[in-house]
């Protein structure tokens, strides 16, 4: 059986050829009362231990995961005419994941990263203005630290539904789930 790893792989890469930001994806998450919201994000990893991305752990995303770390992702490629949907628990990545990848960044969005009160209310453009100016100023020189309030979260997955559009509504369904050893179970599904 193929491990449903590597055909998020495959199905990856044939977007990424084909489409912009392939890596853009639905991110799911619900507070502690069970209210649902839902956001774009980039996903920036993808192995055996599950789907990575970062964001501010004090952004509405980031409560919510505190408060409830569990949560899906949706990946639609139009052109390729498919789809991916992805649920399981949330971990945050050790620090040193999140500062490899954070160095990795553009400095402006290093800088973004600071000044960013995410999700949060704003007085008006300006006050977010004079923070980036702040953090430009401070960082002028060398590396930017990662922030402390800000880092990544790891899906692993237990549940992973492939769809693929074909004619006359015979699509192709299938959801790989694990089962009480940790094992990965295939099962055809209707369309």
């Amino acid at each position: 059986m193929t491990k449903p790893i590597d055909l998020f792989n495959t199905w990856f890469e044939a977007a990424d050829a084909s489409e912009d930001l392939a890596e853009a994806v639905a991110l799911a998450t619900a507070d502690a009362k069970g209210r649902p919201s839902v956001r774009m994000v980039l996903l920036k990893g993808v192995d055996e231990r599950g789907f990575t991305f970062y964001t501010n752990l004090e952004s509405r995303k980031g409560e919510e995961l505190a408060e409830n770390p569990f949560a899906s992702l949706c990946f639609h490629w139009k052109s390729q005419k498919r789809q991916i949907r992805i649920e399981g628990p949330i971990v945050p990545v050790s620090d040193a994941e999140a500062d490899a990848y954070f160095a990795t960044r553009a400095k402006d969005s290093q800088i973004g990263a600071w000044a960013s009160k995410q999700s949060r209310p704003m007085e008006g453009l300006f006050e977010f203005e004079a923070a980036i100016a702040k953090y430009t100023a401070k960082y002028a020189f060398g590396q930017v630290p990662r922030p402390p309030f800000w880092s990544g979260f790891r899906i692993e997955a237990t549940r992973i539904e492939f769809w693929e559009d074909r004619k006359f509504r015979l699509h192709m369904r299938h959801v790989y789930e694990k089962d009480d050893s940790n094992a990965w179970v295939k099962r055809e599904l209707y369309p």
